[in-house]
């Protein structure tokens, strides 16, 4: 199957020179049969505590995704859900939660005066990480850098990740391209993954898909996840 066959959710900004790129690169990857789920950054922060417009939610949590956070939220449940009867390793990341680690994921951003920096990094509720699951406090945007997450993934003997989290084109794309350099197969969750910027979050499902990753909407990933080493996996 063509990289550009399927329906995805970049197909209304995707122009014609951009397919004639995406045909010259390989068909979809295929994964591996020993898949990990890995859900990047999805706490507090970004969701807030109710749903709202991002405009309405920017004010009280400035790193909202607003409501593409919360329309993710189902598909996320659904994924861990599914991983955990599948007993699938689940993995997380958060940001670094000690107050004396000054370095954030990104620069986006000033800072409020008197904002606690710290606060916030706590994993939203019907995500909640269960004993034994590990979750990896990082300080810069990829689950890579300076953690022991590639170890953890060998020690596991894990050769995919299932990723879904935030943002799009920030945290979850550099964990991505890491994991690619790593050696890892990556099944990349369309319908769990989002942005503040829809068009960012298009474009950059659109780029991974041709290079590093094998965008899936959350019914084949589900499907994966459940049966990881038949043939149509």
């Amino acid at each position: 199957m063509s990289v550009v066959d399927e329906t995805h959710c970049w197909d209304d900004v995707i122009g014609a020179d951009e397919r004639l790129i995406a045909a010259q690169y390989q068909s979809d990857r295929v994964p591996g049969s020993r898949p990990a789920l890995l859900l990047i950054d999805c706490y507090r922060k970004v969701f807030g505590d109710v749903p709202q417009p991002l405009a309405d939610a920017i004010e009280a949590f400035p790193a909202t995704c607003g409501l593409a956070a919360w329309r993710a939220l189902g598909p996320l449940e659904q994924l861990l859900r599914t991983a955990r009867e599948a007993d699938v390793p689940v993995l997380y990341t958060t940001g670094q939660r000690r107050a004396e680690a000054r370095f954030g994921a990104t620069t986006r951003r000033a800072r409020t005066p008197g904002e606690d920096e710290a606060a916030g990094y706590e994993i939203v509720a019907p995500l909640a990480p269960r004993a034994g699951e590990l979750v990896i406090d990082k300080s810069r945007a990829s689950a890579f850098f300076g953690t022991p997450l590639s170890t953890w993934l060998r020690q596991l003997d894990v050769d995919t990740l299932v990723i879904g989290g935030e943002t799009t084109s920030g945290c979850v794309r550099a964990s991505v391209v890491d994991a690619y350099s790593h050696g890892f197969e990556i099944v990349l969750v369309e319908d769990a993954t989002f942005d503040r910027s829809e068009l960012s979050h298009k474009v950059n499902l659109f780029d991974m898909h041709l290079k590093y990753a094998s965008v899936r909407r959350l019914d084949a990933a589900l499907d994966y996840l459940r049966s990881p080493g038949s043939p149509d996996g």
